[in-house]
């Protein structure tokens, strides 16, 4: 169970930072260079809703399969200080995305359909640094996963 738990966990993490990693340092720039304006906003928003649904399946798997990792080691008493950090730096995570999700994403959206493509830019500014800072998170959570348990301070 313990191993099924920590390979769910992982394969979550490997979508959720994979999929920012592409979308900020691969696609955004090739989009930015061949799109126009409305393309390049009608194209992100439909590129957002399959990958923001992946992004949901993943943080429901991280929580759980994380949750699972920890009541099998006994509880947060019996876990290393680091997975503490991990959970923190987990929960930001998940508020981001979540206020990623409803407020600047579906202001895209609702930009789009009133053709206010001023406002989809702004909107998709506030995704792009949300993005960028999960993905930094990420990064250090990963970091910290593989490296906490031989870090003196943890």
């Amino acid at each position: 169970m313990l191993a099924a738990s920590i390979a769910l966990h992982i394969l979550a993490v490997i979508l959720w930072i994979g999929g920012m990693f592409f979308a900020h340092f691969v696609l955004r720039p090739i989009v930015n260079q061949l799109l126009g304006l409305e393309s390049r906003l009608t194209f992100l928003a439909a590129i957002f809703a399959k990958f923001f649904a992946f992004v949901w399946i993943s943080i429901i798997l991280l929580w759980l399969t994380g949750g699972a990792v920890i009541i099998l080691q006994g509880g947060m008493s019996q876990v290393l200080p680091y997975i503490h950090v991990m959970l923190g730096i987990g929960t930001v995570m998940t508020f981001l995305f979540m206020y990623l999700f409803f407020i600047p994403y579906t202001g895209l959206k609702h930009a789009l359909e009133a053709r206010d493509f001023e406002e989809g830019i702004r909107k998709l500014a506030t995704i792009r640094r949300i993005i960028f800072t999960n993905l930094t998170l990420g990064i250090i959570t990963t970091i910290l996963a593989i490296v906490g348990k031989y870090i003196p301070l943890f």
